[in-house]
C-alpha cells in the first residue's frame, strides 16, 4: 500500500467511529460533509468544481449537500465510508499522482475530523509518512506564503528546515510536519506550532496568515 492509501484506511476507521454528525474543523461541515468532499474529490472532481461555481455557504453546496444528506442515516454513512475506502477513480489525475496529490489532503482532513470530533490527534504516523509529508508540504508552503510580509522558515524540531519565503525579517514556524501542514492550510488554532523571531515580525506574519481563521 502507498502511504496515502494507509492514511486513507486509518481515516475510514476514524470516520466510522465518529458517525455522520460529528463536528469537524471545517466550518459548516459535519463528518458526513467532510466524507462527502473526500469521496467527490476522489471520484467526481467535476462535481466539486460545480459546487465552487454555485458559491453556496459550506454545508449548502448543491452536489456535496446531496451526497451528505444521503449519508445522514447510519446505513448511508457506512456506504459513503466504503466509497471513500475504494480510493480515487482511475481516470482521476489524483490517482496517477499518488502520494504527491493525496497524502497532505488525507492527513489534514483526517485531523480535521479527529480534532473537531474530540477524538484527539491520530495515532503516531510512521517516520516514512512524516518524511513524505514534509517533502510534499514544502512546495505548497512556498505557494501559500508567497505574499507573506516577512520571511518564513519551516522547522521540524531536531530535524530539517526549509526556507519557504525569503525576506530581511524572518520568522521560524516550528512543529512536526502534521502540525505545520495544519497551520499552513488554515487550521491555525488547532495546530501545535511555535514561532521563533522578533515579536513584531511574528505578529506581522500571524496577522497576515491567520486573519481568516
Amino acid at each position: 500500500m502507498s502511504l496515502s492509501e494507509i492514511e486513507r484506511a486509518f481515516a475510514v476507521e476514524s470516520f466510522t467511529a465518529a458517525g455522520p454528525d460529528a463536528p469537524t474543523l471545517c466550518s459548516g461541515w459535519r463528518s458526513r460533509h467532510l466524507l462527502a468532499h473526500l469521496v467527490l474529490r476522489d471520484q467526481k472532481p467535476l462535481a466539486i468544481a460545480r459546487d465552487v461555481i454555485a458559491r453556496k455557504p459550506p454545508g449548502e453546496e448543491p452536489v456535496l449537500g446531496r451526497v451528505a444528506e444521503e449519508a445522514s442515516t447510519p446505513e448511508g454513512y457506512l456506504a459513503l465510508a466504503e466509497r471513500f475506502s475504494a480510493g480515487p477513480s482511475r481516470v482521476n489525475p489524483v490517482a496517477w499522482l499518488g502520494d504527491r496529490a493525496n497524502l497532505v489532503e488525507y492527513v489534514v482532513h483526517h485531523e480535521d475530523l479527529r480534532r473537531g470530533a474530540g477524538l484527539g490527534p491520530a495515532p503516531a504516523r510512521s517516520a516514512e509518512t512524516l518524511d513524505a509529508l514534509w517533502r510534499n508540504l514544502q512546495p505548497m508552503a512556498r505557494m501559500i506564503m508567497r505574499r507573506s510580509p516577512v520571511g518564513v522558515v519551516l522547522v521540524v524540531p531536531g530535524g530539517p528546515r526549509a526556507v519557504v519565503r525569503r525576506g530581511p525579517d524572518t520568522v521560524a514556524i516550528v512543529g512536526d510536519p502534521v502540525e505545520l501542514a495544519l497551520y499552513l492550510l488554515g487550521r491555525t488554532k488547532a495546530a501545535d506550532v511555535r514561532f521563533e523571531g522578533v515579536a513584531e515580525t511574528v505578529a506581522r506574519l500571524r496577522m497576515a496568515h491567520e486573519k481568516t481563521d
